[in-house]
């Protein structure tokens, strides 16, 4: 196993219950809007180190993407999409290089993405049992990152491929290590690819002051 760096410049969250189990008591005293929108953006600037904004936008890449390159390929390609601080990533199998390169440039047409990193490759799709065992790498890479407690796991968002873990986040170099590290050695992992946006240190303290700050501060009454 070793690790191989992507060139590029510079996970989905359980708060999104809390946030419909708030909902459900607003709704009842007649301002659901308002509650979800304060406790959806209290909950997400505290999850990572992406605005709200981006974060939500993100989503809509990854739906946007995926949309786009479906209406052109159909189902004859597998194309997972994965869009962070709107840098988008492209795993999966497709018929040839010339899809490959041409789902590469859709992606980089659609509005507001910075940077498309390709990491499709040509062949038959993988079966399910191997995305089921890539669940289950990922499930063990992101357990063991709490385990370590070295780094808060808000921070690397983790995506397997037939075995290939892919990392991504806003980190630091220290924490893109460790990361890098954690993920190597765990079980099943045939590779780590580093999709990371890398800040300073003092740039990561302050954005992670900020962001506990605001989830410290209760949302504004309805």
């Amino acid at each position: 196993m070793k690790f191989y760096t992507t060139a590029l410049l510079p996970a989905r969250r359980a708060l999104f219950v809390g946030a419909l189990a708030i909902a459900g008591i607003s709704l009842l005293q007649g301002c659901f809007p308002i509650m979800v929108a304060g406790v959806g953006a209290t909950a997400l600037a505290a999850a990572d180190r992406r605005t709200t904004g981006t974060y939500v936008e993100d989503e809509s890449l990854e739906w946007k993407v995926s949309n786009l390159i479906r209406q052109h390929f159909g189902s004859l390609n597998r194309v997972v999409v994965t869009s962070y601080n709107r840098n988008v990533l492209l795993v999966g199998q497709v018929q040839d290089e010339n899809v490959r390169a041409e789902a590469q440039r859709l992606a980089s047409t659609v509005s507001n993405v910075r940077a498309v990193v390709n990491e499709l490759t040509i062949g038959p799709a993988i079966s399910l049992s191997s995305r089921s065992n890539d669940t289950v790498i990922t499930g063990n890479v992101k357990t063991r990152f709490l385990n370590n407690k070295v780094f808060s796991t808000n921070h690397v968002k983790v995506v397997t491929e037939a075995g290939v873990v892919f990392l991504l986040g806003i980190v630091t170099r220290t924490e893109g290590d460790q990361a890098a590290e954690i993920a190597r050695t765990s079980k099943g992992v045939k590779k780590v690819v580093r999709v990371f946006e890398y800040i300073g240190e003092d740039e990561a303290q302050a954005i992670d002051t900020r962001n506990n700050e605001n989830s410290d501060s209760p949302p504004e009454a309805p």
